[in-house]
């Protein structure tokens, strides 16, 4: 499935670039299933950016970017791993 979602997602991010709007609005919901169907087995983090609609940030954790900008919600500052980085920094 993460396949068919980074396509998704590059077609979508094409379709704002060139402003195209049904190719947005179908990739949007797309991706939208994509989310519903994936609840229980896509990684929290890609399920995360999808639900919230950032999908440039999905577009970076499906191609193994590492260092994703930290949004609203907080994004790094909660995950353990962070934490833990964190802690053997101080």
């Amino acid at each position: 499935m993460e396949t068919e979602i980074k396509a998704a997602l590059m077609a979508l991010l094409d379709g704002i670039k060139n402003s195209n709007g049904p190719v947005v609005a179908n990739q949007m919901a797309r991706l939208d299933e994509f989310a519903a169907l994936g609840r229980l087995t896509l990684h929290p983090q890609l399920l995360h950016f999808l639900e919230r609609r950032s999908y440039a940030k999905a577009a970076m954790f499906l191609g193994g970017e590492l260092d994703i900008p930290v949004g609203a919600c907080g994004g790094r500052a909660s995950r353990p791993e962070a934490k833990t980085q964190k802690e053997g920094q101080a």
